[in-house]
């Protein structure tokens, strides 16, 4: 029935819209499916992938990878619009998002995947042609159009008070999380980001001791050991809306979230009852220490060394882009404390217990030096090498009690991770779209704002459906995630996706802004400098699309 003063007519136009995208699905979905074999049966030796052949056609497999991201986008999109058409939230502005969501990416899927600004993925890299049938021709010709765009923003403009451009279609509570947050972000951070960027400042412990009495690091912590209980969805939610008002302060959470998994994977229980409570409550901070300055995504070939001295440890080695490092008070510090190992079979994890240093004295701990590295965004938590020389850590705090385990359990934490960065992503991307909508809505040119050009009002009603495609993405892994299910690949695509997207949407905001965007007193440049970490941490894009290859061939 219509509803929310739809008419007959407008109603059954939604249901022809949902028809015709569902009827749009089997046919890329088998496209797909063609791509993979093509590529199977170039990487594979007595059905085996050879990382040779891996290595030698990489580029068709992550044009694969690709093309399976917008797949499950495409997907999800579909999935999303059903759920809320069956609770009567389906309206005009959800059919534009949808419309202009399937028009784009069957397009893009015909004549090329952006995998980044000088890369395309063609279907004649994965040895497939496609020729659309009815109804992705349709979509093809009529989705993304200029008169599409310009309805969709004119439709923002009227609901710019909104949380999101469009139903999300996550439940009361969730949204009640959303809402909270979101003025937290509005109120707390928003008004002092800018500020604490340019000054190069970490973010004021007030915020922080904030964020902890609202149970930002106890949302997902079991309630047995001091936390919430809540789902990761929550947890994206959060992530959201607080990258939304600024990356770092949205980041924060991660943090906690990495060290709580592994101990709640890993850890013994004794483990478990003496740091999730603290983790929980905020009174301890948490900082990762794995990257070493000449393995990046390697992280197999660590160098960094524990060596058993009496009951406890020992950590001599270098480590660096470690975020957070000065005011942290334990380190999850992955290092080889199994003699004559290479790989990642000697690798231990430790709770290295540390002294919380300032601005201006990072370390004070005897066996631990190092220094800021400066950077262009994602300021907030700043940017350390951290360098141990017979740093001493307690016996009772090697991670699990077991030695040789530090990389599995740090690969059971890189799911939960890649979903909360796909969720900062989105959240500066949506920053980055508010950010240009009001620039654009207040700056005068020609004896119009700028929003009534077509090109200018266009970037924005891309950035809006792109973000909920990246948005319903990382909500669809994350309930994954919350349902036991594994979800490494999701959760790739996710990040991957949504790391393109904030980039695209911080870039043509700040195009929007013109020779302004470019001046540090605006935010925008602030929102491109924190875009563009999304595309390298937690996986890099390339490393991200390998990793998505792979699966999807296993």
């Amino acid at each position: 029935m219509p509803h929310d003063g739809q008419t007959m007519t407008q109603s059954a136009a939604l249901t022809n819209l949902l028809a015709l995208t569902a009827a749009a699905l089997p046919e890329v979905e088998a496209l797909l499916a063609s791509a993979r074999e093509n590529v199977r049966g170039e990487v594979t030796v007595a059905s085996k992938v050879s990382p040779a052949l891996m290595e030698e056609h990489q580029a068709a497999a992550h044009a694969m990878a690709w093309l399976a991201t917008y797949v499950e986008a495409l997907r999800q999109m579909q999935a999303w619009a059903g759920r809320i058409k069956a609770e009567g939230k389906f309206g005009h502005m959800e059919a534009l998002i949808l419309q202009i969501a399937f028009g784009e990416y069957l397009n893009q899927i015909a004549g090329g995947i952006p995998m980044s600004q000088g890369e395309i993925a063609r279907l004649a890299d994965l040895g497939v042609t496609w020729q659309p049938g009815d109804a992705a021709r349709a979509l093809m010709a009529g989705g993304n159009t200029n008169a599409a765009r310009l309805e969709l923003v004119a439709l923002m403009r009227d609901n710019h008070g909104r949380a999101t451009f469009g139903v999300t279609g996550l439940d009361d509570e969730l949204e009640m999380i959303r809402d909270q947050f979101r003025r937290f972000a509005d109120d707390e951070v928003i008004p002092h980001a800018q500020g604490w960027h340019l000054r190069d400042e970490l973010i004021p412990m007030e915020v922080i001791d904030k964020l902890a009495g609202m149970g930002v690091f106890g949302l997902t912590i079991p309630e047995a050991y001091g936390g919430f209980g809540l789902s990761k969805a929550s947890m994206v939610v959060v992530s959201e809306e607080l990258s939304r008002g600024y990356i770092g302060v949205g980041s924060l959470g991660t943090r906690t979230e990495i060290a709580a998994e592994l101990i709640l994977c890993g850890g013994t229980e004794a483990q478990k009852e003496q740091w999730l409570p603290k983790l929980a409550s905020g009174e301890i901070l948490p900082t990762a220490v794995f990257t070493e300055p000449n393995t990046g995504s390697d992280l197999g070939s660590l160098r960094t060394r524990a060596a058993k001295v009496g009951d406890d440890w020992q950590i001599t080695g270098n480590k660096t882009w470690i975020t957070h490092a000065a005011r942290t008070h334990v380190m999850t510090v992955l290092a080889r404390s199994v003699p004559g190992t290479t790989d990642y079979r000697g690798l231990s994890m430790f709770l290295a217990e540390k002294t919380p240093g300032t601005d201006e004295t990072p370390f004070v701990d005897a066996g631990l030096s190092g220094g800021e590295i400066e950077v262009l965004g994602y300021r907030g938590m700043k940017e350390y090498t951290v360098n141990f020389d017979g740093f001493a850590v307690k016996g009772e705090n090697l991670l699990g009690g077991v030695e040789g385990h530090g990389f599995k359990q740090l690969m059971q934490t890189f799911e939960s991770a890649r979903i909360q960065t796909a969720a900062r992503a989105v959240g500066v991307a949506q920053s980055a779209l508010e950010t240009g909508m009001q620039y654009a809505t207040d700056r005068q040119q020609f004896g119009k704002p700028l929003i009534a050009f077509p090109r200018v009002a266009g970037k924005l009603a891309i950035m809006a459906v792109e973000i909920m495609v990246a948005r319903q993405l990382t909500y669809f892994s994350a309930w994954q995630k919350d349902h036991d299910k594994r979800c490494d690949l999701e959760a790739g695509m996710a990040k991957l996706l949504g790391a393109r997207v904030a980039w695209a949407a911080a870039d043509n905001a700040l195009q929007i802004h013109g020779g302004n965007g470019f001046a540090l007193e605006y935010r925008i440049s602030r929102i491109l400098c924190d875009a563009r970490i999304l595309n390298i941490f937690e996986g890099a894009a390339e490393i991200q699309a390998q990793v998505i290859a792979r699966r999807l061939l296993d």
